[in-house]
């Protein structure tokens, strides 16, 4: 039996199909949110074996009494899900500083902090899972989604080498990128009007926010297949190190790779000729 330490449990989202996935193979779970008492009805038939907490991951105090309280609650934890995030959308010249420190603190920085917290209890016991839930906009960038696209790469850089510094301790990563999911995630744009600082990009915004719009609801992702795929990825003999999730997703990031490895291959006689000349 693990222990789950899930971030961002908004009902409808990817949190709670790990919650509800990871108890279906017998394992215990702490599922954290910003509002825990949406999580009432969910947890009440879990019993013991579910323990909900209130989690704002942009607060660093938040965290780490959130991480005593699940240690003290099941003894360990076996599994993080870093999972909280949500995007801005906006142009990247004229998006405000405000928002762009908002978008990293969520995205970027809540994730190194909570990271910082659950690790020296899995490199105590030699042990431990790590699922970093980035996105397809951090390996392949997406026009009005510049500063989350950033965020995302940054999420992107960090798991990597994070992976290779704790594999002596026996500890697991993966980066997960999920492209368009049916996740509440594009809701709340109905609510948030076209904010930028630079009046020549504000055709860019509303495209965006109206498109969002209109996908939402109709994302061709499932969550709780999504999350299927990362289990079984987790189960193999060798885990792979990223698994990105749905068609349109894996489509985008194999156009993306495939581009640069064309690209890098033209430009590589310019490459090599950076170097000093061979010693004669």
């Amino acid at each position: 039996m693990k222990t789950w330490f899930i971030t961002g449990g908004t009902p409808g989202g990817f949190g709670p199909a790990y919650a509800d996935l990871a108890l279906e193979r017998g394992d215990n779970i702490v599922l954290t949110a910003r509002r825990p008492q949406l999580l009432d009805a969910w947890s009440s038939p879990h019993g013991e074996r579910a323990l909900v907490l209130p989690l704002d991951v942009t607060d660093a105090q938040q965290i780490h009494t959130a991480v005593r309280a699940a240690e003290e609650r099941f003894g360990r934890i076996d599994v993080l899900v870093n999972n909280a995030g949500r995007g801005w959308y906006g142009s990247v010249e004229g998006t405000s500083d405000a928002d762009v420190r908002r978008s990293f603190e969520l995205n970027f920085f809540s994730v190194a902090e909570v990271l910082r917290a659950v690790l020296p209890g899995m490199r105590a016991r030699g042990s431990g899972w790590i699922i970093n839930m980035s996105s397809v906009a951090g390996l392949r960038g997406v026009p009005g989604f510049g500063y989350y696209s950033a965020a995302k790469s940054a999420v992107e850089g960090l798991t990597e080498v994070l992976r290779r510094e704790v594999a002596p301790f026996g500890i697991k990563v993966l980066a997960v990128e999920p492209g368009a999911f049916r996740t509440r995630a594009y809701s709340s744009f109905t609510d948030e009007p076209v904010s930028e600082t630079v009046d020549a990009y504000l055709p860019l915004g509303q495209s965006v926010r109206a498109s969002m719009i209109d996908q939402d609801g109709r994302q061709p992702g499932d969550p709780y297949r999504g999350v299927r795929a990362v289990l079984n990825a987790m189960d193999q003999a060798e885990p792979p190190h990223r698994l990105v999730l749905g068609t349109a997703g894996y489509d985008a990031v194999h156009g993306q790779l495939a581009g640069m490895i064309e690209e890098l291959h033209t430009y590589e006689a310019a490459s090599r000729s950076a170097d000093f000349p061979p010693a004669s």
